[in-house]
């Protein structure tokens, strides 16, 4: 079934970023160094350990190498008015997508060949959005230390584990809190958060057997109670315990807040007033955009 999805013209990422997005890069930013740390060391180093070796190891989309899933690149890049990345398919066993930019060279995302094997093409432009909304926010600013704070560990203990242990909670908390934005990026693009809700159920508990074979409804009204238990005071320990190492907030917080964020005001008046930009602009095709 297709529906015309609204393209958000001159869409700003403070338009949609998540309250706690805010609070927590406000916060990053007073971590003496953090910022030349990023630019002048880890930078230079990412760009030989992730993005080489990405392009090595990955397939290349394209209009002559899976056209399906680069017009969902290209449909998600012009609802959310960003400039297309580069997009890359790589074999591997985790169900997973991620982001990568660094200075002077074109950013792209990877998609997880598991990942893609359990979704349905709406869903994959779903995790495609999330991606860009990563882009959108410029956050790979600090989306670089996290993972290459890891390897430092590990290839320099001593150094690496210092400097980790010292800045590393304060960047996951914000990982967490960028990735709520990153939902709300992948619901502006699919304009459906059935679609990035069942993205959260099955990486939850898919698998390409099990993904057909799951409830929404009944995900859904599970994330609802995760939401009602958390608020006591137990709730809210067991739930900070449960998070303080992870990297994404758990799937059924992740669709709470969107089944929350989708029923707000805030986000029909900002689809809204991008639609009347659209219309002005006659930027919209007479078909519309097609859901997948």
């Amino acid at each position: 079934m297709s529906f015309f999805k609204t393209p958000l013209i001159g869409l700003k990422a403070d338009s949609f970023r998540h309250p706690l997005d805010l609070e927590a890069t406000r916060a990053l930013k007073q971590i003496p160094g953090i910022d030349m740390l990023v630019r002048n060391w880890l930078g230079p180093m990412a760009e030989q350990v992730f993005y080489v070796e990405n392009i090595a190891s990955s397939v290349l989309v394209g209009e002559n190498q899976l056209p399906d899933l680069y017009k969902l690149l290209l449909d998600a890049c012009k609802i959310l008015d960003i400039d297309p990345p580069q997009l890359y398919v790589r074999q591997h066993p985790a169900p997973n997508a991620y982001t990568f930019a660094v200075r002077g060279k074109q950013p792209f995302v990877v998609l997880h060949t598991s990942l893609i094997d359990m979704l349905t093409p709406e869903e994959i432009q779903a995790v495609i959005a999330h991606e860009l909304g990563h882009l959108k926010c410029d956050h790979s600013v600090y989306l670089t230390p996290v993972n290459l704070l890891i390897l430092a560990a590990a290839i320099v203990p001593n150094v690496g584990t210092f400097v980790a242990q010292a800045i590393q909670a304060q960047l996951l908390e914000w990982v967490r809190c960028a990735e709520f934005t990153c939902d709300r990026a992948a619901l502006l693009a699919t304009q459906d958060p059935k679609v990035v809700m069942s993205v959260l159920m099955k990486l939850a508990g898919g698998s390409p057997t099990l993904a057909p074979q799951l409830n929404l409804d009944a995900f859904v009204a599970q994330a609802r109670a995760y939401d009602d238990i958390s608020k006591t005071e137990l709730g809210e320990m067991v739930k900070a315990a449960r998070t303080a190492q992870l990297t994404h907030p758990v799937p059924v917080l992740r669709a709470r807040e969107i089944d929350r964020w989708a029923s707000s005001t805030e986000y029909q008046t900002l689809l809204q007033s991008h639609g009347l930009k659209s219309s002005n602009n006659e930027v919209a095709p007479k078909g519309g955009w097609r859901n997948w």
